[in-house]
């Protein structure tokens, strides 16, 4: 089993990233995911930026997989992509169907925003050059236990094992309407919040989190005690959200004690 850190899901700026990187480099991590993968307006790191610590980290013996943006909107979102595509060296995380489009016949990853919840749509993606897939977090063991026998053979599994719930992605900007501005001139307000804007219940409890366009869940999501089991099944694991409820099949903020 291998340890995977999947991409940063905040707008940092950009010495805060690339020192949360080079610690990385020094961490038990077999695999690193970069990119911006939320927002098209967070611009703090550029392409070559990335490359930058890609190969930063590859020097430190990591692998690198480079992750597209989940949400694209616009002609400058496709150049940004078929860029990362073209990047000549790294294997690259897919995200949405228009980059499973534009890397067929290359080897990529398909990540967990593909909505794989069947064998023939993985066996689909396996023959258009996937050589691993990122279970969606809606999947439950039972699920994933079906899909593992009936896996295409040299497919590898990745399960998101902790971290924050990436829940949903809106064409609007939820952190900008709290400020009461509009996504077009957003004034970057995301980087104000660096682990998010926390949504809480009438009753005070925490709920979401709101990150930009994209809302999380406020609870984070463990699956640690899990890792015996997963390393019988030769999973990859992905420290990504204390919930583990899909997991079991109930609620996803549940959380529920082996």
């Amino acid at each position: 089993m291998k340890i995977a850190l999947g991409p940063v899901q905040y707008y940092w700026s950009r010495v805060a990233t690339m020192q949360f990187y080079e610690s990385m480099a020094r961490a038990p991590v077999d695999i690193v995911y970069l990119g911006e993968t939320v927002c098209s307006r967070w611009h703090e790191l550029r392409l070559a930026d990335w490359l930058e610590i890609a190969d930063m980290l590859a020097g430190a013996g990591k692998q690198i997989v480079l992750s597209t943006q989940v949400l694209l909107e616009s002609g400058n979102d496709l150049t940004k992509l078929h860029k990362i595509i073209d990047n000549g060296r790294f294997t690259v995380e897919a995200n949405d169907m228009a980059a499973v489009n534009c890397l067929e016949g290359k080897r990529f990853i398909a990540g967990p925003y593909l909505n794989v919840y069947s064998a023939p749509t993985l066996n689909f993606l396996a023959g258009l050059g996937a050589s691993r897939w990122v279970m969606p977090l809606e999947m439950g063991r039972e699920g994933l236990a079906q899909m593992q026998q009936d896996r295409p053979a040299g497919m590898e599994t990745e399960v998101f094992a902790y971290g924050r719930m990436p829940l949903a992605f809106s064409a609007r900007c939820f952190t900008a309407r709290n400020r009461n501005i509009p996504k077009d001139n957003c004034q970057y307000v995301c980087m104000d919040h660096p682990d998010g804007l926390l949504l809480e219940t009438r009753e005070g409890q925490p709920f979401l989190i709101l990150n930009g366009i994209q809302t999380q869940s406020a609870s984070v999501y463990v699956l640690l005690n899990e890792l015996d089991a997963m390393r019988k099944q030769s999973q990859v694991l992905m420290p990504a959200a204390p919930c583990n409820g899909y997991w079991y099949g109930r609620p996803g903020l549940d959380m529920q004690l082996a």
